[in-house]
C-alpha cells in the first residue's frame, strides 16, 4: 500500500497534528505500508524524525509573501492558494497513484482535495474544526462531542464513512505499552504534570507554576514540560531551578512522564487524550478556540475537570487546584472514565478501516485439514461455538471435505507474516453471507479480531462481489464477539430466542 500525506507542521499550528500524522504513518509501514510525507516549511527536526522513521519527505515550495489568499478561516496557515499547494503536491507525487492520500489542514477544503483525486485512489480527511465541505472517503475526528454524529452533515459525500470519537485517537505506541503496566489507582497526589503544548504563545505554563506556588505546593513533586521554542523558556527554567521541579524541554519521554504523575494540568487538543488513556486526571484548560468545546464536552462525560478560564488563568487555577489535590473521590471517576474512552488503539483501528491489517487471506486447502481440526476443538474455541462438544475426526473430514467442493461455502486462513492468526467461514446465499470468525489459539503473534474481521470482509467484497449483506450469530455470552460485531457497525438483532429443555 502507498499512502501520501499531507500535513500542516506550522508554528501556528503547532506539532500535534504532526504527531498523530506519524503515529498513523508509524503503524501503516509496521503493516507493509511505504509513507511519503509532504509539507511546506518543516522544522529540521521533525524533518529528521520523519526519515528515522523509515518514511519519505518531499518539500513543497516555498511561495512568495501575499500569496495565501483564500475564503477559509485558515487559509493564511498554507502559504500559497488552495490551487497552488494542490498543483505543489501533485509535482511533487510525480505522477505516481497512491492509494491513500491523508490530509491534516485546516486550511485546506474540497476543492483541493479534488484536485488530488487524479493522484489517490482514496482520501482521508483529519478534523475536527467541522467548519468546510470535504471531499473524501473516510474523515475521522478523534474528539469527543455532543454532536459529533451530526457535526459534519452537509459536509461530506454521501459515501463518506466517518470515524468518531477518542475511541480512534492516534496515540503513539508507547502509550498504550504503558497503559499496561499501570498498577493500580493514584490514591495520592506525590507527581504533577504541567505541558501546556509545545507552542504555548500565552505562557500558561508561567502562570500554572505561580498558581501552584499560590496552593502552597509541599507535598508533591512537579514536572515541568516546555516546547524548544517556548517564549519564556529562560524564565520558566530559572524559576524551576529556583522552585526544586524538573524543566524537560523537547522531551521525547512524554507517555513516561504522564504514566509516573498523579495529576496533570494542561492544554486541550492530542494530549487529552494522551492523558485519558493514562488514566491521568487533569485539570485541562483550553488556549486555542478549537479546544474549548472539545474540553468542555469532554468535562461533561467526566473525563477531563476544565474550569472556564480567559487570558488569565493564574487565578482560576489557584481555585480549583485544591478541588482535585483534596479529592480523591473526584480524581478517581476521571481517571477510570479516561481510560474507559480511550484505551490507545486508535491507529491500529484507523489502519485497518483503510485496509491495512498486516494480514494476508488465502482459501483453505487440504492440507490444512489437520490444523483446523485442532484449531475447533481448542476448548476456547468450543466455548463460543454453536456446537460445543468436541468433533469427532471423522466427522471433521467429511465436513472439510465437502466444504472444499462447495462453492457456496468459503473457508480462509489469515496469516500475519508466516504464522495463522485467525479463521474465516462464509456461507454464501444469494446476496447475503453468514460469517464465522475466530481468532487461532495459542498463535505465535498477537491478531486483534478487528484486523482480522475487516480482512474478511475487504476479501468477500473483492471476490464475490454479488454480496451485499453480512450477518453473524454470536452465542449470548460471548460478550467479546458481541462488542466485536457492535464496533464493526453491524446492527444487532435481538429477535431470536433459545432455551433448552428439561424433563420434570
Amino acid at each position: 500500500m502507498k499512502v501520501a500525506l499531507r500535513v500542516d507542521a506550522s508554528e501556528k499550528i503547532g506539532t500535534g497534528h504532526f504527531m498523530r500524522c506519524l503515529t498513523l504513518a508509524d503503524t501503516l509501514l509496521k503493516r507493509g505500508a511505504q509513507c511519503v510525507f509532504l509539507c511546506r516549511d518543516l522544522p529540521v527536526h521533525l524533518q529528521q524524525l520523519v526519515q528515522r522513521q523509515g518514511h519519505a519527505l518531499r518539500h513543497l515550495p516555498v511561495h512568495e509573501a501575499g500569496t495565501c489568499v483564500g475564503d477559509l478561516a485558515h487559509s493564511s496557515w498554507l502559504g500559497c492558494d488552495q490551487s497552488s499547494d494542490a498543483v505543489d503536491c501533485l509535482t511533487a507525487l510525480e505522477g505516481q497513484l497512491h492509494d491513500w492520500l491523508i490530509v491534516d489542514h485546516y486550511a485546506l477544503d474540497c476543492r483541493w482535495e479534488t484536485q488530488l483525486r487524479q493522484a489517490a485512489r482514496r482520501i482521508l480527511v483529519i478534523d475536527d474544526l467541522a467548519d468546510r465541505r470535504h471531499d473524501c472517503d473516510l474523515l475521522l475526528d478523534q474528539n469527543l462531542y455532543q454532536d459529533m454524529q451530526t457535526r459534519y452533515a452537509d459536509k461530506l459525500p454521501q459515501t463518506c464513512r466517518l470515524l468518531l470519537g477518542p475511541k480512534f485517537a492516534l496515540l503513539r505506541e508507547e502509550f498504550r505499552q504503558l497503559r499496561e503496566t499501570l498498577a493500580g489507582q493514584r490514591t495520592q497526589v506525590r507527581r504533577v504534570l504541567v505541558f501546556f503544548g509545545g507552542v504555548d504563545a500565552r505562557n500558561f505554563t508561567g502562570q500554572a507554576l505561580a498558581a501552584l506556588a499560590d496552593v502552597g505546593q509541599t507535598s508533591f513533586e512537579v514536572d515541568v514540560v516546555l516546547g524548544a521554542q517556548h517564549p519564556q523558556r529562560a524564565a520558566i527554567e530559572s524559576l524551576c531551578q529556583t522552585q526544586g521541579f524538573r524543566c524537560h524541554v523537547q522531551t521525547s519521554r512524554m507517555a513516561e512522564l504522564m504514566a509516573g504523575a498523579d495529576l496533570a494540568i494542561g492544554a486541550g487538543g492530542t494530549a487529552t487524550w494522551e492523558r485519558c488513556s493514562l488514566g491521568l486526571p487533569t485539570l485541562a484548560l483550553s488556549t486555542a478556540d478549537n479546544q474549548t468545546r472539545q474540553l468542555a464536552d469532554a468535562a461533561a462525560q467526566g473525563l477531563v475537570y476544565a474550569p472556564e478560564a480567559g487570558a488569565d488563568v493564574q487565578a482560576p487555577l489557584a481555585l480549583h487546584l485544591p478541588a482535585l489535590l483534596h479529592n480523591t473521590a473526584l480524581r478517581h471517576l476521571i481517571s477510570r472514565s479516561g481510560m474507559a474512552a480511550v484505551d490507545g488503539l486508535g491507529a491500529q483501528r484507523l489502519a485497518t478501516r483503510m485496509g491495512c491489517s498486516g494480514l494476508s487471506l488465502r482459501e483453505a486447502r487440504a492440507e490444512d485439514s489437520e490444523h483446523l481440526y485442532c484449531w475447533r476443538n481448542h476448548p476456547r474455541i468450543r466455548a463460543v461455538s454453536r456446537n460445543q462438544n468436541e468433533i469427532a475426526w471423522e466427522d471433521h473430514c467429511r465436513w472439510f471435505s465437502g466444504v472444499l467442493v462447495d462453492p457456496r461455502r468459503k473457508l480462509l486462513i489469515a496469516y500475519q507474516g508466516a504464522a495463522p492468526v485467525g479463521v474465516v467461514r462464509f456461507d454464501l446465499e444469494g446476496e447475503g453471507a453468514e460469517i464465522s470468525i475466530y481468532l487461532v489459539p495459542e498463535a505465535p503473534v498477537r491478531c486483534r479480531g478487528g484486523d482480522l474481521l475487516q480482512s474478511a470482509e475487504d476479501w468477500l467484497m473483492e471476490h464475490c462481489r454479488e454480496v451485499r449483506q453480512l450477518h453473524a450469530q454470536v452465542l449470548g455470552g460471548n460478550i467479546i464477539s458481541k462488542g466485536l460485531f457492535m464496533a464493526a457497525g453491524y446492527d444487532v438483532d435481538n429477535t431470536l430466542f433459545s432455551k433448552k429443555l428439561h424433563e420434570l
